[in-house]
């Protein structure tokens, strides 16, 4: 039990940010949260959080252990909810966020398919690209891509995603196939942006001799639709650098192919995330665990793997 109580007051610290936060929510003294941790961290013989009187920090030990810990509390939580609600039928509102793309070709049919095990649940489905703030906007949880800065949301791991530099067979055969990562100076880059040239583009991120590295590229048209993009490189009018997700149907069918495989960054985790509580309500838990089992079947579980693209670079 006591065991128990330092990881569920190392989570909560974690999500609260100070130990003052932790104590007063689970009701104790602040001395009694730091005894906790420090029991914690002698157990484990590691440093979890980096204390000063300014502020609190994960350690790189204790970012991967809080998740874990997360899963774990989550797990148990839905244990006992499970058995508290003895067949309570989930009802009521839930407001969902989702990226556009992702959430127009995954997320949607998963709700339907969810609404109709749950007939006395609604949902608003909210599809954009920005970061929503989920407690100021009262959403109950969004599908996000990539480690987050706010520690007190609840993060479940769904699987990864990919991303490759992708072009039509008759672009290469009339532009020449890149083999290194500069080479895409030379070549009509498809480009996420807006009007302003600022936009979404942050670079294409490749691995270079074990680091990652984001290559800034240029070409001559850009949209802040990835779904243009997408359709602009089928067309043969350049390269495109897009998630497997979304270009593996045209990758097996031959339509588009890859290149500079070899150079491929690691994927990207994709969650979902949700505001941390003491009680979730059974119409979030139910979302959730049926979220959770669709993306670890087939054949979602094989598009967001971590394995590398099956189609290979022409040449």
């Amino acid at each position: 039990m006591d065991h128990f109580k330092q990881i569920a007051t190392f989570v909560n610290v974690a999500q609260r940010g100070s130990l003052s936060a932790a104590a007063r929510h689970e009701g104790i003294a602040p001395a009694m949260v730091s005894r906790r941790l420090d029991a914690l961290e002698a157990r484990l013989g590691v440093k979890l959080l980096q204390r000063t009187t300014r502020r609190l920090s994960l350690t790189p030990e204790g970012s991967a252990f809080v998740e874990d810990c997360q899963k774990i509390l989550c797990d148990l939580q839905d244990a006992e909810s499970a058995v508290a609600a003895r067949g309570a039928e989930a009802n009521g509102q839930l407001r969902i966020t989702a990226p556009a793309g992702f959430g127009r070709k995954y997320v949607a049919p998963i709700v339907a398919d969810f609404l109709r095990s749950q007939p006395r649940v609604s949902v608003t489905l909210e599809l954009s690209d920005r970061i929503v703030d989920l407690l100021a906007e009262g959403i109950d949880c969004a599908v996000r891509f990539g480690e987050q800065a706010d520690s007190s949301l609840v993060r479940v791991p769904l699987g990864a995603s990919r991303r490759v530099v992708v072009a039509a067979p008759l672009y290469l055969e009339r532009h020449g196939t890149p083999r290194q990562p500069k080479d895409l100076a030379k070549h009509r880059c498809l480009v996420l942006g807006d009007a302003s040239g600022q936009g979404a583009q942050r670079g294409w991120s490749f691995s270079v001799d074990g680091a990652v590295q984001a290559l800034r590229v240029e070409g001559p048209l850009a949209c802040n639709d990835g779904a243009v993009l997408h359709e602009w490189s089928l067309a043969g009018l350049g390269l495109t650098w897009r998630s497997l997700w979304e270009v593996g149907d045209d990758l097996a069918g031959g339509r588009l192919v890859t290149v500079l495989d070899e150079y491929a960054a690691p994927p990207t985790r994709v969650y979902c995330v949700f505001p941390a509580r003491k009680h979730l309500p059974l119409r979030l838990r139910s979302f959730v665990d049926y979220l959770k089992a669709v993306f670890a079947a087939a054949p979602l579980a094989s598009v967001l793997s971590e394995s590398r693209p099956a189609a290979k670079s022409r040449g």
